[in-house]
């Protein structure tokens, strides 16, 4: 019985190191190959076939993050690589954007293997945020490219490692996080195609799914206890890693459910009718069901879906970020080396020339251009923050707390607080309060006895009738006019 040929191609150091992970995890039933410009790097991989690219172009030191030279040096060992995958029903193409090799010599191998018609799927990164800018719209036109020479697509962006890491995620495990989509996907192709099951498809079920789709969609669940099929399901579902690709709206779906010899019928139709639920009504679904003893009492599910369109902010994106970088048209061929000179000359021109920054933009701090664009309606405004309520005293720390109480122990000691005034009020004379009355009458007297003292040698000295007359002199009521004397 002929057993179909599935490989999987490593490009550049990324691809590379995915290749690696996936021989180490014990991935059985496909070819291993890796292609790079770096020969210090082939010597360390674990793969059974190893290409040179661009031996005499680079020498064996790598693309220096070139991807025109990535490109040179993959059609530089062209006829290698058209050796290595030639006979292979289906290649996997690992890779990573922004680079050098990755970004510049993966299209070059997929469009060897379409000329082939072999069933091509490309598994890509995209670099992190702190990377740059630049590398990111080499990796944006590195993917546009080698969209147009693949079946199926999928990008895991590195920046979304951090929804699945923790602050203990080591910088090699969270790469290992990033090579487990593809290993899920090869792994779930191969499980359907060879091993032995309830439901085995063929590869022409998996051409069905995934010749010409564009974006796809790969995710793995497992799970064990109670409801054990529905669990993986949903873990399959749900793969945060993937650039803006949900299964909702999918128009091809291959499904495999693989357990131990306990799994039931109806754990199968738990799955998959868990899984019709998420995706199109008129969808094309595929299901297989095998078996695998290693994995005890638990179910993996495994989804490769297609055809369904990407969400989020990309959902209408054109690759725009390639601004100022050119690359070679699908239909464009090797040429001639004058040919070829002058379209590696182009590209060369394009990264560094007249198109970049674009025309009409600003630069901004981190190497950032802003460029002026029709305007759009923005999102809804943030709701309105509540007003804070006042603090209590229980509100703050405990030092003010006693700070506060000693200080109102000490005003209740003193008394009621007086309120504040802008002047210091001086202090009260010690003099008895004296009424109107009395001060009136006082300076009345006062004028009478100096009269007196002057006309006391003409009247006398008699203290009695001194005091009887300065009594007399005293009448308030005609003072006020009140009476009549």
């Amino acid at each position: 019985m002929m057993k179909p040929r599935i490989a999987v191609i490593g490009v550049g150091g990324a691809g590379g190191n995915a290749v690696n992970n996936m021989i180490a995890a014990g991935l059985t039933g496909a070819e291993f190959i890796v292609a790079n410009t770096d020969a210090q790097a082939l010597e360390a991989s674990s793969a059974e076939r190893r290409v040179q690219l661009g031996q005499r172009l680079t020498e064996g030191l790598g693309a220096g993050s070139k991807p025109d030279v990535g490109q040179a040096a993959a059609e530089e060992a062209i006829e290698e690589i058209r050796a290595a995958i030639a006979g292979c029903h289906m290649v996997f193409i690992a890779a990573g954007m922004g680079g050098g090799t990755g970004t510049g010599a993966a299209w070059v191998i997929a469009r060897a293997a379409k000329e082939y018609g072999i069933l091509t799927v490309a598994v890509v990164t995209k670099p992190f945020q702190f990377e740059g800018s630049r590398r990111m719209r080499i990796a944006e036109a590195g993917i546009a490219e080698l969209r147009k020479h693949v079946d199926t697509l999928l990008v895991i962006p590195n920046q979304n490692l951090f929804r699945v890491a923790t602050d203990r995620t080591t910088f090699a495990e969270a790469f290992v996080l990033a090579d487990q989509v593809l290993y899920s996907g090869v792994a779930c192709i191969v499980d359907l195609i060879v091993k032995e099951g309830l439901i085995n498809l063929d590869l022409a079920d998996v051409r069905t799914v995934l010749s010409g789709m564009g974006t796809a969609m790969m995710g793995t669940g497992e799970a064990s206890g109670e409801q054990r099929a529905v669990v993986a399901s949903e873990e399959a579902i749900v793969n945060p890693l993937l650039d803006d690709v949900t299964l909702k709206g999918a128009k091809s779906l291959l499904l495999s459910i693989t357990g131990g010899r306990d799994l039931t019928l109806w754990e199968v139709d738990e799955a998959a009718n868990r899984v019709r639920q998420e995706v199109d009504p008129d969808a094309n679904i595929i299901v297989g069901a095998t078996f695998d003893e290693s994995l005890g009492d638990r179910v993996r599910v495994s989804i490769v879906a297609s055809g369904m369109a990407r969400s989020g902010v990309h959902a209408q994106a054109q690759p725009a970020a390639a601004d100022g970088v050119a690359w070679p048209t699908q239909s464009a061929p090797a040429g001639d080396a004058d040919d070829y000179r002058r379209r590696l000359s182009e590209a060369i021109d394009d990264l560094n020339g007249p198109g970049y920054p674009p025309e009409g933009s600003r630069r901004a701090p981190g190497e950032v251009y802003i460029q002026e664009g029709p305007p759009h309606i923005s999102g809804l405004a943030p709701a309105p923050r509540g007003s804070r309520p006042t603090p209590s005293v229980e509100d703050f720390p405990p030092h003010a707390q006693r700070e506060y109480w000693s200080k109102t122990a000490d005003d209740e000691q003193r008394g009621p607080p007086q309120p504040p005034s802008v002047y210091q009020r001086q202090p009260e004379s010690p003099m008895p309060k004296t009424s109107l009355l009395r001060r009136l009458a006082g300076a009345t007297r006062g004028r009478r006895d100096a009269a007196r003292e002057d006309d006391a040698p003409a009247r006398g000295s008699s203290g009695r009738n001194g005091v009887a007359g300065a009594q007399e002199e005293v009448d308030l009521p005609v003072f006020f006019g009140r009476g009549k004397r």
